[in-house]
């Protein structure tokens, strides 16, 4: 069978909140669709969902790009394989625009199991397999984070993340002994994720006060680009290190593999939209595994069709610790689809049908 056809649909996704980071408040995020069809039949879909100030995809190109992607996928034979998909991924979308390899491989994926939304023919997918999340804490005032909080924990949520560096560091920390004077370690396992806001003269002394309550890890605490600086504080740190940002826009083997040699984290935060894709982030992964490196995998604010693809790609996968996966109840505008929370998890609820886009 052939793709006879593709085309793009972009939407402006809007924030249920005025979302928070150290980096900026989001309130909304475009994103792309790809369709790829075989006489009029939707056969596949994927999403490049670049994230304006972090991604490396210029966002004034992106539609140019993405009708080029067109042109090259019509009259291509649907692939026979996964390697096959990401080769032929790798062949038509552009190095540069990460967003886009992961829409392609995703919607080439799809196409593969009959346009089902099946990325990877996982448990998850069938319904018999959930994945563990975190509740994920977003910036603002100390009374909006800790209305967030208490929601979180009434959920059923037990791994709970919370941004940091965009308001007083001493009432994050208030906030967060908050949690640790109610709930062991044992009850609640809670991360941070700095986002770069800490001076690197600074960090250390931030991460003795924070590795005090028993913190799972930090997530990039100073900005991306200081090697130096953060292979130091991760040989120092009293708390585990988890690198993001600082993977972001490295493409090739071995300068990942430099980059982790150089740096030595305690572990890696995977978003296939901003790290090359899904060929890329299973490279990633194997380079960290074979140093001892841990890894997660998070949602990078994409609808629930990007969602859908990192969600089946971490059952792929076989994961156990919490994922950043509870990105979907996001928007006021999001696709409807099966991908469910309860009780701390996210799982596909076959019960419940995909929107149309």
């Amino acid at each position: 069978m052939k793709i006879t056809s593709s085309s793009i649909k972009h939407q402006t996704l809007q924030f249920k909140f005025e979302a928070g980071t150290s980096r900026g408040t989001l309130k909304e995020k475009d994103t792309w669709y790809l369709k790829l069809f075989s006489e009029n039949k939707l056969i596949g879909i994927g999403e490049a969902g670049p994230l304006k100030g972090l991604s490396t995809d210029p966002l004034e190109e992106m539609e140019a790009e993405l009708e080029k992607v067109c042109e090259r996928l019509i009259g291509l034979e649907i692939p026979k394989s996964m390697e096959e998909a990401f080769e032929t991924a790798k062949s038509i979308s552009p190095e540069g625009f990460s967003s886009i390899r992961f829409a392609v491989e995703t919607a080439l994926l799809d196409a593969i199991h009959g346009g089902k939304k099946v990325i990877f023919n996982t448990p998850f997918y069938q319904g018999k397999e959930r994945i563990p999340i975190n509740g994920l804490i977003w910036m603002g005032s100390k009374e909006f984070m800790q209305k967030q909080i208490q929601e979180k924990l009434e959920a059923g949520f037990n791994c709970i993340k919370m941004k940091i560096g965009a308001i007083d560091f001493q009432t994050e920390l208030k906030l967060l002994q908050s949690i640790r004077s109610k709930y062991s370690q044992s009850e609640i396992t809670l991360r941070v994720d700095a986002n770069g806001a800490f001076a690197p003269d600074e960090a250390l002394e931030k991460l003795n006060e924070l590795a005090k309550l028993g913190l799972h890890s930090i997530e990039q605490p100073i900005k991306a680009g200081q090697i130096k600086e953060m292979s130091k504080l991760c040989a120092s740190t009293p708390l585990p290190i988890a690198l993001d940002e600082e993977l972001i826009g490295i493409r090739k083997l071995e300068k990942k593999i430099t980059l982790l040699e150089d740096i030595k984290p305690q572990y890696i935060i995977l978003k296939p939209s901003l790290i090359g894709g899904i060929q890329s982030t299973l490279e990633w992964i194997r380079i960290a595994e074979s140093m001892n490196i841990g890894w997660w995998m998070t949602s990078m604010l994409e609808s629930n069709i990007g969602l859908n693809a990192i969600c089946q790609l971490a059952s792929f996968l076989k994961v156990e610790m919490p994922q950043g996966l509870g990105t979907g109840q996001l928007y006021h505008n999001n696709i409807s689809s099966p991908i469910s929370i309860a009780n701390g998890e996210t799982f596909y609820d076959a019960a419940k049908e995909w929107g149309e886009l």
